[in-house]
């Protein structure tokens, strides 16, 4: 025979409050017997009238009721032998009666019931037999009916005991998978924030790739060295488009789904200002952040995706115009990024809006707002993330 399922522990695993209050209650019920046939042996210890078979049967009682309690510490292991050998001795002995209840009900939680019936229809014999010395019928047939009814009751009770086992079972079963649900959720989250990453990067380079391919192919009055100039340009940026696609797929691979660092943030700006206005796009730039220092990292690289991703916009439906970035904010305000470009009627290009709903779900999760509309004949996207002071 083996452990029930449900009262099994790991190795090391310390036993819950609950269960060791309920062990304690277990083993005061068992030993009340016992202690009834200490007392009476005490009581009794100083009356010479009482010969050597009373007091060895009385010890013999004690040692049978200490033993079914020691013997109770393997009920859930072997609970069909721990209640035979705690209930077979009910016959003559009274002190191992409290045992033989636990064992009883212990094996009618853990055993199906061809073994409970058995083991009950033994325990009910040696509670009729007990009587035997009485005198009257009467009395062994009150006997038979209470420890009918006393069998009766202790297995309904076990087998509550097995189904509250059971639903708790299946409860910590239903929380382990909803656990392992979340987790799984959480990093199929992750990996969609890392696959947007991917698109507000590459969707940067790719553009740029676009207008400087576009410059060789259109322009016809550009020097040998303002051709090379820009061939490097277009080297450069592809170079860095595959370090960056490498980086992002790295950290696709990686077990716990970490970004990599340095990540871009605020400082990195500047350095993406240059770059595009090499690439031919023109920028205004409105920089009226205060305490600038003080901006958390993950902000400044919320704010340096909002960016990027609003140039890449103005590039894709709006080229050649003029994008005017707007920044401002201070601890406790938030931090306010505002770009704009004219926006010409039936401009769209490829994936329209695609960007402006991974903007709108970066910023959310960041804890800020987002918005774009049409003023006066540009297009404004206004964004908030929050800066705690």
């Amino acid at each position: 025979m083996h452990d029930h399922p449900d009262e099994r522990q790991p190795a090391g695993s310390p036993r819950t409050s609950p269960e060791l209050l309920g062990n304690v209650l277990i083993y005061l019920i068992a030993a009340a017997p016992l202690c009834l046939s200490v007392l009476i042996l005490v009581s009794r210890s100083d009356n010479l009238t009482y010969d050597a078979a009373f007091y060895l049967y009385q010890f013999t009682d004690i040692a049978l009721g200490a033993a079914g309690l020691v013997a109770l510490r393997w009920r859930r292991r072997w609970p069909l032998a721990v209640a035979l050998l705690t209930g077979l001795p009910t016959l003559h002995f009274s002190a191992v009666t409290g045992p033989a209840i636990v064992a009883f009900t212990s094996l009618a939680k853990y055993r199906r019931r061809r073994q409970v019936i058995p083991v009950a229809v033994a325990l009910w014999l040696c509670i009729v037999i007990s009587t035997r010395w009485q005198d009257g019928w009467e009395l062994t047939v009150g006997y038979g009916v209470i420890g009918a009814i006393l069998l009766t009751a202790l297995t309904v009770f076990g087998l509550y005991l097995r189904g509250r086992g059971e639903l708790a079972s299946a409860q910590r079963a239903a929380e382990r998978q909803a656990q392992a649900q979340r987790v799984e959720q959480a990093k199929l989250a992750e990996r969609l924030k890392i696959a947007q990453e991917m698109h507000d990067v590459l969707a940067h380079r790719i553009s740029l790739l676009a207008m400087l391919a576009g410059g060789l192919a259109y322009r016809k009055d550009l020097t040998p060295e303002q051709t090379r100039e820009t061939a490097l340009a277009i080297q450069e940026n592809a170079h860095q488009s595959l370090n960056e696609l490498r980086a992002v797929l790295g950290t696709l691979r990686r077990e716990d789904g970490g970004l990599e660092a340095p990540q871009p943030t605020l400082a990195h700006l500047d350095a993406l200002f240059e770059e595009v206005r090499a690439a031919g796009q023109r920028v205004e730039v409105e920089d009226a952040l205060a305490d600038r220092e003080l901006l958390p990292a993950q902000t400044g690289r919320h704010a340096y995706r909002i960016v990027q991703e609003a140039l890449t916009n103005a590039r894709k439906h709006a080229p050649g115009s003029s994008v005017r970035a707007e920044l401002g904010g201070r601890p406790g305000a938030g931090l306010r990024i505002r770009v704009s470009n004219p926006a010409p009627y039936g401009v769209r290009g490829p994936g329209g809006r695609l960007g402006l709903v991974g903007l709108a779900e970066r910023t959310r999760m960041a804890g800020g707002t987002i918005t774009h509309d049409l003023k006066d004949g540009r297009f404004v996207l206004d964004a908030l993330l929050p800066w705690e002071a």
